[in-house]
């Protein structure tokens, strides 16, 4: 078998036999991975409130949160495509940047510049030790698929596990198709 190779950037998918709760049918947005670990967002679980539901004094404004995964759900995480005038943003690939500073967050969606097609909102993240991915890769628990935009700011997110295994093709396409119920072993 051939080690696996990840990079910051892709989407995790989870295997369709994943029998863990927390990550069934998951689709993972990585925003870190490195010798310290891994680090990304569930980006296909969202969350039955808004962003101002959860954060005092936050502007009014029209986004959901959605559940980024298990490690520290008392955070509040953010993935967008404003790094150009949001200080402190990292950028994770060309276009999308995750994080920066909050403040200046808070008062550009009051003043109308970031808007909700713009930005996505976690609760809590997903996160790996050192070797923790490329194990759990290399013994088939997640797919390793390449990023398009609209995985993570597609306005529909129901379906969104399917859709990325169809673009990557092959073998991959054949499993989208299936729903829960082709893997059901009861």
């Amino acid at each position: 078998m051939t080690p696996a190779k990840v990079n910051r950037g892709q989407i995790l998918v989870a295997d369709p036999f994943m029998d863990e709760p927390v990550f069934k049918r998951a689709a993972i947005f990585l925003c870190e991975h490195n010798k310290e670990g891994s680090l990304g967002f569930v980006i296909n679980k969202q969350l039955e409130f808004k962003i101002q539901d959860l954060v005092l004094d936050f502007p009014d404004f029209d986004a959901h949160v959605y559940y980024g995964g298990p490690v520290s759900t008392d955070t509040i995480h953010y993935v967008h495509t404003k790094g150009d005038i949001l200080d402190d943003s990292i950028q994770i690939d060309p276009g999308i940047f995750w994080g920066g500073d909050f403040s200046r967050l808070k008062f550009l969606i009051k003043n109308g510049l970031i808007t909700p097609k713009d930005i996505r909102f976690y609760l809590g993240y997903s996160g790996w030790s050192p070797h923790q991915l490329l194990s759990e890769i290399n013994t088939g628990s997640w797919i390793v698929t390449d990023l398009d935009l609209n995985y993570i700011f597609a306005k529909r997110w129901t379906g969104l596990w399917n859709k990325i295994l169809a673009d990557a093709g092959g073998s991959k396409a054949v499993i989208s198709k299936m729903d829960d119920t082709h893997f059901n072993l009861n």
